[in-house]
């Protein structure tokens, strides 16, 4: 997920329902609430869908240490809706740069810099990415193979990919454009977290190789999986705790995770997320870093690890 870029929070969405154009929705009838709006097809976008004739501009992002580039498109444009809303099931924020993923970068530079963590040569997967800046933090710090994964794939061919390249060449890096001229493999997915583990690569079956080990010391699955601000909503906690277990490499993989401790209204936040990982008793989690600057919600990023 993605969010503003000026005073980010996801406070500033309006949340649409079938109540805001029939009265009060459900209260006015007995019958069995709609179901769930479809969820966009798990589809992998090609580096070169990108399209020329939508808006793009970048900026550039002070994080520390590191600069990067922040990709800029109109939603308008792209979803024909305005910048503050989001539309459960059609459109999720990701054009916008939400604060989590800062956080994330500056922590894993700090993970980097301290030898808690190293990217290099290690398989990398990036959920609900967005803008994609701590995808891009491994691709600059080393990675093989780095995998971006978001909701739409409007996001991925807008966004996504024109943030990966801008920021790559930024930094004397070849183009994304051609994959085979990049030191390692870059991809990119669209979809639900229930049903994207189908379509990618690096994922481990769980039954299988949870229980009977291959012996080769460790499993398949990504050795490092980055997401901020993707526990907004208590609805997909359990869908994206399931696809985390099935993409983590077993027994030495990791996730780092940044998000609010919570969401007002949506019921979602770092809480009911470590809750469910506390009760799976897999997984252990550990804090790496806090923000609370007064402007906001408390902020944190999270390591998960098996235990």
């Amino acid at each position: 997920m993605a969010a503003n870029s000026q005073k980010p929070g996801f406070e500033t969405f309006r949340l649409f329902s079938s109540s805001d154009t029939a009265g009060l929705g459900f209260l006015d009838s007995p019958e069995t609430p709609l179901p769930p709006p479809p969820r966009p097809p798990c589809v992998e976008v090609i580096s070169s869908e990108i399209s020329a004739s939508l808006k793009y501009t970048v900026e550039p992002l002070n994080l520390g240490e590191l600069t990067l580039l922040k990709g800029r498109v109109n939603t308008q444009e792209v979803f024909g809706l305005s910048n503050s809303d989001l539309v459960p099931g059609k459109y999720e924020g990701g054009l916008k740069l939400w604060e989590g993923s800062l956080d994330l970068v500056k922590a894993l530079c700090s993970e980097v810099k301290n030898g808690n963590l190293s990217f290099c040569g290690k398989r990398v997967l990036e959920l609900g990415c967005g803008h994609g800046l701590p995808g891009v933090f491994a691709c600059l710090e080393g990675a093989a193979v780095v995998h971006f994964q978001d909701f739409n794939a409007e996001v991925i061919r807008f966004l996504t990919i024109p943030n990966v390249n801008a920021n790559l060449l930024e930094k004397n890096q070849p183009s994304v454009a051609n994959l085979s001229n990049y030191g390692g493999e870059l991809r990119f997915f669209a979809g639900d977290w229930s049903e994207i583990h189908k379509l990618l690569p690096h994922v481990q079956d769980n039954e299988k190789d949870l229980n009977h080990s291959s012996g080769h010391g460790q499993i398949a699955g990504y050795d490092i999986i980055l997401m901020a601000e993707t526990v907004y909503s208590n609805s997909t906690l359990r869908s994206l705790y399931e696809l985390i277990k099935k993409c983590t490499s077993c027994p030495h993989g990791v996730v780092y995770m940044a998000a609010k401790k919570y969401y007002f209204g949506v019921g979602g936040g770092t809480r009911r997320f470590l809750s469910l990982v506390e009760k799976d008793g897999i997984m252990a989690a550990s804090l790496v870093a806090e923000v609370a600057d007064g402007s906001s919600n408390v902020r944190e990023v999270w390591k998960l690890s098996f235990m």
